[in-house]
């Protein structure tokens, strides 16, 4: 009889969709295997921009430090005119940080150095990326899903509790489950490679012909590395005639750049990736099928304009990956229907907002506003937002939980998102008698704000990033979006959440 492993969830695909789930699931504690068809790492730069809130989530998964490091700030733009000069341009706007929003800039960072970060990460909590294990077919059952999987010393049938297909937008989990990808190619091929060129600082982004689509070319330095990425549009290959096909080599990007830029001083040695492909707008008509969930590029496909792709991908991990390690630990199984409640609205969103700025760029008007941020996302109309009773004005359940600096009632300086920072639910009381609750779950911290409290508001942020009046009790997930805002008359109702979701509260 074959030996059949077991594990509680199975990821198929180490790009940074099953990285992120990964971190998040090793924190916890939870029993993964995380599989990737490819024998090595991805070596190229599909996805270069993080936006402030990914680069939150990274604070909190502790990994921040080490992509600050790996990356850098996006450079100006210089766009060529057609008389020989120049104009230039910030990429995005100056924003200095605020007290509730500490990051406010996006970062760029290769593909690659930001998933040899959250391999590196990984690897501290004992975890491996398994390289050249290829999914063949999966088959559900009651309690588990069986998975058959390839590797170099022959087939394995492995038993999880669930499986994610986060393994891209030709996802193997998508095509077994036979889940539609709904939506649109765009009419628009372009290309993309990452390259060692002269002639160009490193001061600039680059841009050729931005108003004409037919000829545009942009060549961006790429923040922690001595490489340059090109991007341009090129013509569809109708035909699918090898002849046709665009020409990836040296030669061919140097000729490129010259008949687009009208120079002849750039010249490309070397071609560390490259891809030509057709841009898409597809969506997912579904997120799970029972045991099985699919997150990231299996689930949603977009053009790669305003950097919103990689960002969505990892934030679905993010959000699904506590969901998961909570009901494994014995919330109630509803709560996973909350991911793709909470998720497909806001990859249906971003689909818009990227097709809006791919037709932006081919008219030369390339502008990144606040609503690339990801800030402002949230779960307003989730069945996990409870506001009792109902605020008319400021933030609410299932909004981004804002940062404020604090001090502890010892005087020690801190900041709210280090008190959030971590694999637990927390609590925050306003002016509340605190013997009104008693924690009953590791996973529940509470913290209070007034007398007999152990937090002090000195200088107004909280109150300021909050508006809570007296006997409020704010609720933070453990992604960082608020939960529950109740007032102390309310405290039954928040007793019952808790209980939804595996946590409990003794309401005296």
């Amino acid at each position: 009889m074959k030996t059949v492993s077991e594990t509680d969830v199975l990821i198929c695909g180490a790009g940074p969709t099953g990285l992120a789930l990964a971190l998040v699931l090793a924190r916890y504690g939870v029993r993964f295997r995380l599989i990737e068809k490819m024998d090595a790492p991805f070596h190229g730069s599909r996805g270069k921009g993080l936006q402030p809130r990914t680069l939150e989530i990274f604070g909190d998964l502790g990994i921040l430090d080490a992509i600050m490091a790996a990356g850098g700030p996006y450079p100006p733009q210089r766009e060529y005119l057609d008389d020989g000069g120049w104009r230039d341009a910030p990429t995005t706007a100056p924003l200095a940080p605020t007290p509730s929003e500490p990051i406010l800039q996006p970062l760029m960072l290769p593909q690659f150095l930001g998933e040899a970060v959250m391999r590196a990460k990984l690897s501290e909590s004992g975890h491996q990326v398994e390289y050249g294990r290829e999914l063949l077919t999966l088959e559900t059952h009651e309690q588990a899903v069986e998975a058959r999987i390839a590797g170099q010393a022959g087939e394995e049938q492995l038993r999880a509790r669930y499986v994610v297909g986060a393994d891209g937008g030709r996802s193997r989990v998508r095509h077994l489950l036979d889940i539609h990808l709904a939506g649109k190619t765009l009419g628009v091929r372009a290309m993309v490679a990452d390259v060692t060129l002269t002639g160009l600082s490193r001061d600039f982004w680059h841009r050729f012909n931005a108003q004409d689509r037919a000829r545009q070319i942009a060549i961006c330095p790429l923040a922690g590395t001595d490489l340059f990425q090109v991007q341009a549009p090129i013509a569809a290959n109708e035909a699918n005639d090898a002849s046709e096909a665009v020409d990836l080599t040296p030669a061919g990007l140097t000729r490129m750049i010259a008949e687009r830029s009208g120079r002849d001083d750039i010249s490309v040695l070397a071609v560390h990736w490259a891809s030509a492909f057709d841009m898409h707008a597809r969506l997912a008509d579904r997120y799970r099928a029972g045991r099985i969930f699919l997150a990231g590029d299996a689930a949603h496909i977009h053009p790669p304009t305003g950097g919103q792709g990689l960002n969505t991908s990892v934030q679905d991990a993010y959000n699904l990956g506590w969901k998961l390690a909570a009901v494994l630990a014995g919330a109630a199984e509803k709560l996973l229907d909350t991911y793709e409640e909470e998720r497909r609205p806001v990859a249906e969103s971003m689909l818009g907002m990227s097709t809006r700025l791919l037709d932006a760029a081919g008219r030369g008007d390339l502008r990144r506003g606040r609503e690339t941020q990801q800030l402002d996302l949230g779960y307003p109309e989730s069945s996990l937002a409870l506001t009792l009773p109902e605020r008319l004005q400021g933030i609410a359940a299932g909004d981004r939980a804002p940062d404020a600096p604090i001090t502890t009632a010892q005087g020690e300086a801190r900041r709210l998102f280090d008190l959030l920072r971590g694999a637990h639910w927390t609590l925050i009381g306003f002016h509340v008698a605190p013997e009104l609750v008693a924690p009953q779950h590791p996973h529940l911290h509470v913290h209070i704000f007034g007398p007999g409290g152990d937090l002090l508001d000195s200088q107004g942020h909280f109150v300021d990033a909050y508006a809570p009046a007296a006997g409020d009790w704010i609720l933070v997930r453990p992604d960082g979006y608020i939960g529950a805002m109740v007032s102390s008359a309310n405290l039954s109702a928040l007793e019952e959440y808790l209980q939804a979701v595996g946590l409990s509260l003794h309401a005296r």
